[in-house]
């Protein structure tokens, strides 16, 4: 039972790839990445087995939730890097891998780790960003996979105004890759929404040279 996408009698499980035609961006986006089954399955034991945490910022000297709660998951080498950080790191879990190894056949290169956001509702969101350091986003991949809700994603250039923005739909297994100079050209966001809908949870898979 496909609980996230509204019946269609045209639709199928075929993956969709659509590139997008971006000033100094590398954005690819596949549709129906993942089968209907595995992606009810996923969804579930992701949010039932995920060691979500609610992390906080800094805002005009106060501490402030972030709306929505994160996990990260890594190999050995990233926990070792992060046992003397604040942020809690840990193990890829068998659902992890699974998707890990399945998104890694497309890009062809072994993920270090893995931030997990968890949207509950409409209220959670991420404002416009940048992934990495400045010095560090000249090559790098991050490829971002979605269960559960459909939620708009929204990039626009970090400097030219003449670029308009671009919204893409990020669908329940949905396969979206970010690589090259993208996050150094392109900032991103989630935006919130009045709409009632239901969670979503976002996994971006993390390299960098």
């Amino acid at each position: 039972m496909d609980l996230f996408k509204q019946p269609n009698l045209f639709s199928t499980n075929e993956i969709i790839k659509t590139e997008f035609n971006l000033p100094g961006a590398e954005v690819i986006l596949f549709e129906n990445f993942f089968s209907v089954e595995e992606s009810d399955r996923l969804y579930h034991s992701l949010i039932e087995n995920t060691i979500w945490e609610q992390d906080q910022m800094t805002i005009y000297g106060k501490q402030v939730d972030l709306p929505r709660l994160t996990a990260w998951y890594g190999s050995e080498d990233e926990l070792m890097v992060y046992a003397e950080s604040e942020s809690r790191m840990v193990p890829w879990n068998a659902d992890l891998l699974f998707i890990k190894e399945r998104i890694e056949q497309e890009v062809d290169i072994k993920f270090q780790r893995c931030l997990l956001n968890y949207y509950r509702d409409g209220n959670d969101s991420v404002d416009w960003h940048q992934d990495y350091e400045a010095d560090q986003r000249k090559n790098t991949v991050i490829g971002s996979v979605t269960f559960g809700e459909t939620r708009n994603f929204q990039l626009k250039h970090a400097t030219r105004k003449d670029l308009n923005r671009v919204d893409i739909p990020l669908e329940h297994g949905s396969f979206l890759i970010m690589q090259g100079a993208t996050q150094d050209n392109w900032k991103h966001k989630i935006p919130k929404t009045s709409r009632k809908i239901r969670p979503r949870i976002n996994l971006t898979f993390r390299w960098i040279e």
